[in-house]
């Protein structure tokens, strides 16, 4: 846990995504993990901030753009639009979007180059070895696979042989204080699969890190000596604080939001996010993040994502077929969270007609349609309640609070799983209880069922908000709830009452199977 009262504030930040293609499923898995995350403590009346952005710099970016005839700049310029785009498609709402090419960026960079070189943890040497461009990384020589004639690493990418003198950052030194602070933090790296996996890399040896290049220019020049440009995940890593503003002396964003309660990345970073940054940050003498969360991957319909098999999985279009909310669900309630999943089509369709259409959305409808049948359609007030209604009533709240414990460390399939159980009671609840027959002999009781089960509805909506905030809004609007009165804190007063509910609609619509087709 950091220092800082969590109750205050929250800051979480997806990576940086590297401009060498179009936007996947991978990306938009992790923008809208973070966004439901800063969403849920909006909800909750904290301040809650949003980063994401582009990583722009690096060879293989440079090689890139000379291959199309175009400049660098131009060509991050274009790609990053697309990310910005991505963002927007899946409603994922962000604070800030920073770009490695900004100013405020390269500034704040060349700081923190400053503040390691002058407590002695950056050097000049020499550097020989094998460089993987497209994964922008040096490789050891047991890593090298050979394939028609040329050495390549285990992703595929092509091996080059370079020598080329460097800055070196002291990560050597770092080791023991890196593995006291895990042992002192057990909750650091999530999931604790990752954590085990991250102290054995540490303990394996930390070498000093290569973080300068000589041999191509597109990067943030070294401050005092512009023949160097940084390592791209020196650069990239300080995204993290150069959005936020000067680290000294510190702007008024620095001081309310940094250090990040959550570094959400893909497992395949996850020894640069929970090693090297930390590293960095020991060294500039600023607080470490609260964890570091590595969610896994995802296949398609059991096979590897790959352009050669042409089964990439594109969000938007993958949206537009069966819905932003429905795709949102899915990918955040199919796996838990840090493992790896396959996006099956079908069981797309089987959670939205099972969990959204029915559990969810048949209840709604039902619930509104014997309400303008039986209570013209007007909000009842909680008053009169049965022992049995209550006793239900605190079930829900129970199984919510245990969403609560679930979502404070990313369980978001968990967190949703608890709120089912709401919705299934609720279903449980009206079949048990009859309002459509007990209406016909006391109207007033017949009514109050239906209330209670659309309190139990407004409940859960604020809970599932953060995952589903459009399909939310409009069931919050069908229950007549203010736009003042969808925050957690409204569930501690009961509803009014006496308030005119507009028609019922259907919010969620089944799919069919024959719409499940190839949505790549």
């Amino acid at each position: 846990m950091s220092s800082h009262d969590r109750k205050e504030r929250f800051y979480i930040t997806t990576p940086i995504y590297y401009v060498n293609d179009l936007p996947h499923i991978g990306h938009a898995y992790t923008s809208l993990a973070c966004d439901v995350m800063a969403r849920y403590y909006r909800i909750r009346g904290i301040d809650s901030r949003l980063l994401t952005g582009t990583d722009e710099h690096g060879l293989k970016i440079q090689r890139s753009a000379e291959s199309r005839g175009e400049t660098p700049q131009a060509l991050t310029d274009r790609i990053s639009d697309n990310f910005r785009l991505l963002a927007g498609e899946m409603n994922v709402s962000y604070d800030d979007f920073i770009r490695t090419t900004e100013e405020r960026h390269k500034e704040e960079c060349q700081k923190l180059w400053c503040r390691l070189y002058d407590r002695g943890d950056i050097y000049k040497g020499k550097y020989a070895g094998w460089y993987a461009t497209s994964d922008e990384a040096y490789v050891e020589e047991s890593e090298l696979i050979e394939k028609d004639g040329k050495y390549v690493v285990a992703s595929g990418a092509e091996v080059e042989w370079v020598e080329e003198e460097s800055y070196f950052f002291r990560l050597s030194r770092f080791q023991d204080r890196l593995l006291d602070y895990y042992k002192s933090h057990p909750d650091f790296v999530y999931p604790k699969s990752r954590y085990n996996e991250v102290v054995s890399f540490v303990e394996g040896g930390l070498e000093d890190l290569s973080v300068s290049r000589t041999t191509f220019s597109w990067g943030v020049p070294v401050p005092g000596d512009e023949s160097h440009v940084m390592y791209v995940w020196l650069d990239a890593l300080v995204n993290y604080v150069s959005a936020l503003g000067r680290v000294d002396p510190p702007s008024a964003l620095h001081e309310k939001y940094w250090p990040a309660d959550w570094h959400v990345v893909g497992k395949d970073i996850l020894r640069v996010h929970a090693g090297y940054l930390p590293a960095f940050l020991m060294s500039a003498d600023l607080p470490l993040p609260r964890g570091v969360f590595a969610h896994g991957w995802w296949t398609s319909e059991g096979q590897k994502i790959s352009k050669r098999l042409g089964n990439v999985l594109d969000p938007v279009k993958l949206k537009r077929m069966y819905g932003l909310d429905q795709l949102r669900y899915f990918l955040l309630r199919e796996v838990p969270f840090g493992r790896d999943g396959d996006f099956v089509r079908r069981r797309l369709c089987e959670r939205n007609n099972a969990d959204l259409a029915n559990d969810y959305g048949n209840l709604c409808q039902r619930t509104l349609v014997l309400l303008s049948r039986y209570g013209e359609g007007i909000m009842p007030r909680l008053e009169g309640l049965l022992a049995g209604d209550e006793a239900f009533l605190l079930k829900v709240g129970e199984a919510l609070k245990c969403s609560e414990v679930a979502m404070e460390r990313l369980g978001f399939d968990e967190a949703l799983s608890e709120i089912w159980k709401c919705l299934r009671m609720a279903n449980i609840y009206i079949d048990n209880e009859e309002p459509w027959r007990v209406v016909k002999e006391d109207r007033v009781r017949g009514v109050l069922i239906l209330g209670v089960i659309l309190e139990v509805l407004r409940r859960v909506s604020l809970y599932v908000w953060p995952f589903m905030p459009d399909s939310c809004d409009k069931i919050l609007d069908l229950l007549g709830v203010g736009l003042e009165d969808r925050r957690m804190e409204s569930l501690e007063k009961p509803v009014a009452g006496g308030t005119q509910l507009p028609p019922p609609e259907i919010v969620f619509p089944r799919l069919r199977e024959e719409e499940i087709e190839d949505g790549t």
